[in-house]
């Protein structure tokens, strides 16, 4: 799946932030990714101070002045999700949607003992979404983020598993995890724990696999499929989950094969149709496996594979003010940089973002390339009319002087 020799790949996206080794995990990355990932939990003491990146805060910010909507946001008490409508409610004159939250209600539930799920925090919180950007260009997989909020002594959810590996980043307060063994082996993405509910209690009974509490800056790793419950300990705790959807093998044989049935559109032959009267495909498999299996030894995955890699993220915030003065007032020495969680992939002529793609000439294509590099460059370096194009495609930004 490496890219062809004619391929760059934006170096922000290659090197990532380091986050891993330097907030996450208390083992060197190498350790990590040969003895940990996708096999062991790991749970590392004070791996980091989270401050920066969440806080109490934060939570009343965000559910009392941000204007949240639904899914934003979910409530769960004793395992089970409240109605939304059980913590949402009308904006007000001007803001008449009926699905933002109420904080009183999701005040008087808290106090009730519900946990407050803010979900999809990476594009709701700023700090939130540098570190899961940075973790993710890393890891080379996409990654979300979720804050749950549990009031003391009480619990969100029951024992389950997730389709994605987790880390779990405790901000403030304690709570205590009890890890089971698998139930399902990496599960897919299309076998969730409900489809398991007899065999994840049954195992639930049994004796767990790690049993810790975790305090501010504790970071515990889970692979996908491990059992997992939690509750909070004395007082209100506050933690992050970092939800790592991992590409599978799997999910490139799937790719592989729609590249391949993509061959086989043109192919006379397999467009033709079944004999009349036919009762079921004998008569044809043979021929039909042996063309696909050609076209399989063949087919390139990897187009169809990017373009999904850069349809699960979205790319740094722009501002159109902004954007719209750098244009305005675009001048040889105006300094720019490519825009950040682009997933730019230049291939021959022709650069591929989050954004859409774009061709140039073979003129443009060395300017182009440095700005791979994820440096700042100004507008007389790279070409004038070239930067006024990308930005106005929304590929470069202006940097700030």
């Amino acid at each position: 799946m490496s890219g062809t020799s004619d391929t760059l790949q934006d170096a922000t996206a290659r090197r990532g932030g380091g986050v891993l080794e330097a907030r996450l995990i208390g083992v060197d990355r190498d350790a990590f990714a040969r003895d940990v990932w996708a096999r062991e939990p790991l749970l590392t003491r004070a791996a980091s101070d989270f401050a920066d990146v969440f806080s109490a805060a934060a939570v009343d910010e965000l559910v009392s002045r941000r204007g949240l909507r639904t899914p934003f946001l979910r409530v769960a008490k004793n395992g089970a999700t409240l109605p939304e409508g059980s913590f949402t409610s009308p904006g007000g004159v001007g803001a008449t949607i009926a699905d933002q939250l109420d904080d009183t209600k999701l005040w008087r539930a808290f106090e009730d003992g519900a946990t407050l799920v803010l979900q999809a925090l990476q594009r709701t919180w700023e700090p939130v979404a540098d570190l899961v950007s940075a973790l993710s260009a890393e890891l080379g997989h996409p990654v979300q983020a979720n804050a749950y909020v549990t009031p003391p002594q009480n619990r969100g959810f029951d024992h389950h598993y997730d389709v994605h590996d987790v880390f779990v980043l405790q901000v403030s307060g304690t709570k205590r995890w009890i890890i089971h063994e698998p139930v399902r082996t990496d599960p897919l993405r299309d076998e969730p724990w409900t489809d398991r509910r007899p065999e994840v209690a049954e195992a639930a009974e049994g004796g767990a696999r790690l049993d810790a509490v975790l305090g501010p800056g504790d970071v515990l790793y889970l692979p996908r499929g491990w059992l997992h419950a939690a509750e909070a300990q004395g007082e209100v705790s506050i933690h992050l989950t970092l939800g790592v959807h991992a590409w599978t093998r799997h999910a490139l044989a799937e790719q592989l094969l729609r590249a391949a049935l993509e061959e086989l559109r043109d192919d006379p032959w397999m467009r033709g149709s079944l004999p009349l009267g036919t009762e079921g495909p004998d008569g044809e498999l043979a021929f039909v496996r042996e063309r696909l299996a050609e076209a399989l030894a063949t087919a390139d995955p990897a187009p169809l594979f990017h373009r999904a890699r850069r349809g699960q993220a979205r790319p740094a915030p722009l501002g159109p003010l902004a954007q719209l003065a750098a244009v305005q007032r675009l001048a040889p020495g105006a300094a720019v940089r490519l825009r950040g969680a682009l997933g730019a992939r230049l291939t021959g002529a022709r650069l591929a973002t989050r954004v859409g793609w774009l061709d140039f000439s073979e003129g443009e294509l060395p300017s182009v390339r440095r700005l791979l590099d994820g440096g700042v460059h100004t507008a007389g370096d790279l070409g004038l009319a070239l930067v006024e194009r990308l930005l106005r495609a929304g590929v470069l930004v202006p940097v700030a002087s």
